[in-house]
This record gives C-alpha cells, structure tokens and sequence, in this order.
C-alpha cells in the first residue's frame, strides 16, 4: 500500500488516545451497521488494522490490505475486534485482484493517509463488481478537529511554540472535504448511497473534558453549525449501458395470430 511514511505508526499511536477511542468507537458503529447486510462473496479492507471493519460481514472471503511498513511495525494484528479477515501485503494502488472481483471495499481513513488518493479509488473502481459497495470514512477539515489542526500547522510556520502549535491529529494526514471526495467518486461513475457524520466534541485530549463536552453529541445532527469530526459515506458503482438480462422471448399478445407472408415464388402453372 503506498502510505505515508511512518503514518501507520503515527495513526495507531493517535487512536489509542482518549479522542481517538472516541472517534473508534463512533466509527465501528457506522461501519458495523454499513456492512451487516452486504452479500456477496468478496470483501477487503484497506488500512487501519486497529478498526476491524468487516467484523459484521457474512461474506466467507474477507481481506485486511496492510502497507509493508504495517508488517514490519507488526501493525497486522493489534486491532482490538476479533475478526477472521486474512491480512495482505500490498499497494492500495495496485491491489492482487482481478477486475470485478470484489463485492465490498472499506476504506477507514485510507485516502487521506495515500499518497495518490485518486489512484487508490480507481483501483477501486477496477476491482469492485458493478453495484459493488465502497465504504469511505475521513477526517472533517472544517470541523472543531480540523480547524485545530490547520491552527497549529500555521502557528509551527510562524515559529510559535507551546500548546498553540501542538498538532492535534496525525501529522501525515492530508484531510480531504467530503465534497471532493463525491466529485471524485463521481467522475470514475459511483453514486452516492449514504452519508452521515459524527463527534463534535471539541478538540481536547483528556478523557475528562471529552465526557463534559458529550452533550453536543446529542444535538450535533441537528443544527450545529459546524460539521463533525468524521465523515462517514457509502458509493454504489455504476456502470453505463448496463441492463438486466431477461427471457430472450417476446409473449404473443392474446387474440393475434401470425400473418400469412406472400410467397415469393409464382405458382407452378401445372396442376
């Protein structure tokens, strides 16, 4: 998988923070709820070994995709959820499946920590089945979290220091708007099927203040003028020009019968 370097690392330290077992715990609800009711035979998750997405799935062939710096950190196997998924090792752009392969693909954070996030969803698009499912979740730039995070990147370049410049979210992530993300999605012929969001608690990092700040959890879908957290979307691949196939006969419609077709050859004269 082509990462970032060392975001693997750097992102699992971050989740077993208090604000990222809470972001955890918003995100397996979402995904767990996303994936129950999927069929099909084939399922992959790419990255973030810690969030076992797939656990709810009752496809019988699931995959973890782990970058190489994944395997040599021993990242494979520290997520907190039990789940049978086999790990690989490979590149998110260049995944070992044949095209149209694939039913599901869940993508937990995994664009904004690529390098080439346009290439990952084209590998995607090639993989997946038509009607397949993807299932994306990233970091809100204009959320509480975001605009700490774009407040300490400024302050490091003016040279402050202190608490002001201290980022609240891994450093390797480049945080994608969930609108770019659509317009992308849009362009390789996925639809839309589902979008929420989550965890406007503000940016504090003690499991205290978390707790204190609960409350707009509960009025945070319902009128807070600022996103969550955490955008959480589900896409449909189309395909152009795609039919259902049905019966290769047309029914006769009732009370018709066939027309008598003139013969094309003169009738013998001899009788």
């Amino acid at each position: 998988m082509n990462d970032r370097s060392a975001s693997g690392q750097e992102l699992a330290a971050w989740f077993a923070t208090p604000p990222g077992r809470y972001l955890l715990d918003w995100e397996r609800e979402q995904f767990d709820r996303a994936v129950a009711d999927r069929f099909g035979y084939h399922a992959l998750q790419l990255g973030l070994p810690e969030l076992a997405t797939l656990r709810a799935n009752r496809m019988p062939h699931r995959w973890l995709a782990l970058p190489e710096s994944a395997e040599a950190a021993g990242l494979a196997s520290v997520g907190p959820d039990a789940d049978p998924a086999v790990a690989l090792v490979t590149h998110a752009a260049a995944l070992p499946f044949a095209a149209s392969s694939l039913d599901l693909v869940v993508l937990p954070h995994t664009l904004e920590f690529s390098a080439d996030p346009h290439a990952v969803l084209r590998e995607v698009e090639r993989v997946l089945v038509p009607e397949g499912r993807v299932v994306i979740s990233g970091f809100h730039p204009l959320s509480l979290w975001g605009w700490r995070q774009w407040r300490a990147r400024w302050a490091a370049r003016l040279g402050l220091r202190g608490d002001s410049a201290q980022l609240f979210l891994p450093e390797a992530g480049d945080f994608i708007a969930p609108w770019r993300v659509h317009d992308w999605l849009h362009l390789l012929s996925f639809e839309p099927e589902f979008q929420t969001q989550g965890c406007w608690r503000p940016a504090v990092r003690s499991e205290t203040w978390l707790q204190r700040w609960a409350w707009i959890d509960r009025i945070g879908p319902h009128g807070w003028p600022l996103p969550g957290a955490v955008y959480f979307l589900v896409a449909v691949k189309r395909v152009r020009g795609m039919h259902l196939l049905g019966p290769a006969w047309k029914p006769r419609r009732a009370g018709l019968k066939p027309v008598a077709v003139a013969q094309k050859h003169p009738l013998s004269k001899n009788r």
